[in-house]
């Protein structure tokens, strides 16, 4: 069985805040900086259009673009020596703090969640398939696409920094070890909704109609499909559902119609690793 990585990493954090003129500050973003591979991770609020007025905002919203393009070009290293060296005016960038890190993604989304969220005044408004997504059980989610019927989300999440959210997109909690170490069990996983194109290859959502009393069963695994060629031509002839953990065993779909392939998985989102 593969283990989830332990080692840590040496890494330096930044916070960066927002001070426009006439306002009092407020926690704008984050830096990261792993040394080993000269990597400058970032993460800015999204809501600028609710924090400056629209010129500021429009500035303001370029500024996770630019800084990829200058790490890009640059490294980590000099981007940040360079933002120490510039940012003292509406952005203003604090002293770096150590910290030890398992994996970078995720303590970057948990750096946000608790030093810039969680210190904001004024939160970050939810602004649906902006800046956040829908969170649905999973029988909700099977009912919504599978049967036509609306479902209300439960909560509704931030997402990653990157994402290029999409009104198909929603999160559920992903239960079990079958897809480990890539899908923690407990897992937030952002889904979404009927992937076009071939699915081979693909880690999918599956829906197994009837399958309990509650109305079904559902399961995260690599589809994978066999197929040959006909004189209409090709067809399957196997339909393969793999887990990524070896304990587990792979299951074969049969010809019943009682299967529904729901989404296909976008990532996962970071929770309490860091």
């Amino acid at each position: 069985m593969a283990l989830l990585a332990t080692e840590t990493h040496p890494a330096q954090y930044s916070m960066v805040e927002l001070a426009l003129p006439g306002r009092r500050p407020i926690p704008f973003g984050v830096l990261l900086y792993d040394p080993a591979s000269d990597r400058l991770y970032h993460r800015f609020r999204d809501d600028v259009a609710d924090l400056a007025d629209p010129e500021d905002a429009e500035v303001l919203a370029l500024v996770s673009e630019d800084l990829t393009a200058r790490i890009g070009e640059l490294g980590g290293r000099q981007v940040l020596e360079w933002l120490e060296d510039r940012l003292s005016n509406v952005l203003r960038i604090a002293d770096r703090r150590p910290a030890a890190v398992r994996n970078f993604p995720f303590a970057l989304e948990r750096l946000y969640r608790d030093n810039v969220l969680g210190l904001a005044r004024e939160p970050a408004k939810v602004l649906p398939f902006v800046t956040h997504l829908p969170v649905y059980s999973l029988r909700a989610a099977a009912g919504r696409f599978g049967q036509d019927m609306e479902a209300e989300a439960q909560d509704w999440v931030a997402a990653p920094a990157g994402l290029r959210l999409t009104p198909d997109m929603f999160v559920v909690h992903v239960t079990g070890h079958s897809m480990e170490p890539a899908i923690p069990d407990g897992s937030r996983a952002v889904f979404r909704y009927h992937p076009v194109g071939s699915r081979q290859g693909k880690r999918v959502l599956v829906w197994r109609r009837g399958a309990s009393e509650g109305g079904g069963e559902f399961t995260v695994k690599v589809y994978e499909s066999r197929k040959r060629i006909t004189e209409e031509g090709w067809e399957h002839t196997q339909i393969l559902l793999k887990p990524l953990n070896p304990e587990y065993d792979v299951l074969e779909l049969d010809e019943s119609g009682q299967y529904q392939i729901l989404g296909e998985l976008v990532c996962v989102l970071a929770d309490e690793e860091a």
